[in-house]
């Protein structure tokens, strides 16, 4: 069974929570679809997706070392980084 993080994120704090449980559930639904077990979930409130310093990212890679889980899922690729740079560095980051 893969072992799976979710990661989530809103941008603006003009933004509500909302948008979060709506990301993480869609998340574990598919999860469910493919018989994934959802490990960790990251969220980060409020942060710009234009570059990685965001605390729960910065977590996500962290624990990515320490090998407990096998996939991350986001919603959707913006979610995970806005900038094609720093998406490609942090997918081949994590695919290590």
């Amino acid at each position: 069974m893969k072992r799976v993080a979710i990661y989530a994120r809103y941008s603006s704090s003009k933004q509500r929570e909302q948008s979060i449980e709506g990301q993480i559930r869609v998340c574990r639904a598919f999860c469910m679809t493919k018989d994934w077990d959802v490990v960790k979930v990251y969220i980060d409130r409020a942060r710009s997706g234009r570059n990685d310093n965001r605390p729960e990212f910065q977590k996500m890679l962290q624990d990515a070392q320490q090998e407990i889980f096998d996939i991350v899922l986001v919603y959707q690729l913006d979610r995970f980084a806005r900038n094609l740079f720093d998406s490609r560095k942090n997918e081949d980051y994590l695919s290590k």
